[in-house]
């Protein structure tokens, strides 16, 4: 844990960074903007300062390409009091190597079921990519997951020194909103708000027999190919700001269907905006709507009836469930997981202060 001070120099190097638009970029930029706000100074090192490559399957992510001499000299420049390294990709391998090879300590963060997501696009065993995981962030003092199920998840597969950091919503945007953003579709509407990936299984949403109409917002590399494959479904492209928070709130039902991300902020989103949230019993889903008061949506093996069941949930316990995450409590929670740098080359870099 960091010493009590006033400010703090806080380094963040992540591999998902602006103009990427996914749950990491929205926790760490959301995370970022509490922290100033608190007073200390914070930088992110993110692929947008180095030369990039697209991520081979999905190109809307960009790769840093041979960035350790810059990431080191950016990293010495700043002078933190202590290092976040958010990814595993090449910004977060490069900061892991220079931190073991200096001495430093750092923590480190498991927002992205990686194992998972490359079994889905190139079939490969899930065993030898959690092995390499574990070794990536045993070698930090500390890694920070969003929910209990992910924390005993991991220790269950050899991770140690898991230290459990929630999520956050914005109130203010995300809120109940009058009006219907879909006036000519037929009612219920079934809504899914997210990046439109295999991983994110989307089809196992669009395949339901459900009444009413299905909405599905967002962008991404599987969308044209569920276009095609689904003419009856309504596709509006990516929304931001208050068109998306309207899009949440003229639903009925939000349809969560992955089984492999970490916590899910959209169920947030569509909490805050009085829309119930149907989902599979996952991480994620499980730990934010089993522990509502109130009925704030259903879970269930078979995704049809959750979504079905979540018909008559209750608007108002949605929101008043989303309004127990707040983003100041998820930085400070973030902040207090942080731990002093200290290795041999701590002196040089504060003696070029």
């Amino acid at each position: 844990m960091l010493p009590p001070a006033p400010s703090h120099r806080i380094l963040i190097v992540t591999d998902a960074w602006t103009p990427q638009v996914n749950g990491v970029v929205r926790t760490l930029t959301t995370v970022v903007r509490e922290l100033h706000a608190m007073g200390h100074v914070v930088d992110v090192i993110g692929p947008d300062r180095f030369r990039t490559i697209p991520c081979p399957t999905y190109p809307d992510i960009s790769l840093s390409l041979l960035p350790r001499r810059r990431l080191i000299r950016m990293i010495e420049a700043f002078r933190p009091d202590a290092l976040h390294i958010a990814t595993e990709g090449p910004l977060g391998l490069a900061a892991r190597r220079w931190a073991k090879r200096t001495g430093f300590a750092f923590t480190t963060a498991f927002h992205t079921r990686f194992a998972e997501y490359i079994k889905a696009r190139t079939g490969l065993p899930v065993t030898p990519i959690y092995a390499w995981m574990r070794r990536f962030h045993g070698a930090g003092q500390g890694i920070m997951v969003a929910t209990p199920s992910l924390r005993e998840e991991l220790s269950n597969r050899g991770f140690r020194n898991i230290r459990s950091w929630s999520r956050g919503v914005d109130l203010e945007l995300f809120r109940p909103y009058a009006g219907n953003e879909f006036p000519d579709l037929p009612r219920p509407i079934f809504i899914y708000v997210g990046r439109v990936a295999i991983e994110k299984n989307i089809g196992a949403f669009l395949d339901l027999d459900l009444p009413g109409s299905k909405v599905v917002v967002g962008g991404g590399p599987q969308l044209a190919s569920l276009q095609r494959e689904y003419p009856n479904v309504t596709f509006t492209g990516p929304r931001h700001g208050e068109a998306l928070a309207r899009a949440y709130a003229s639903a009925d039902v939000f349809v969560f269907p992955s089984l492999t991300d970490t916590f899910g902020l959209v169920i947030l989103e569509a909490l805050a905006c009085g829309t119930p949230v149907a989902a599979f019993p996952v991480t994620g889903p499980k730990d934010v709507l089993l522990h509502a008061d109130g009925k704030v949506g259903a879970v269930n093996t078979d995704l049809r009836a959750a979504a079905l069941d979540a018909l008559t949930a209750d608007r108002a316990a949605c929101r008043m469930h989303a309004e127990r995450y707040s983003w100041r409590a998820c930085a400070e929670i973030f902040l207090s997981h942080l731990v002093p740098l200290m290795g041999p080359q701590a002196a040089g870099i504060a003696a070029a202060d």
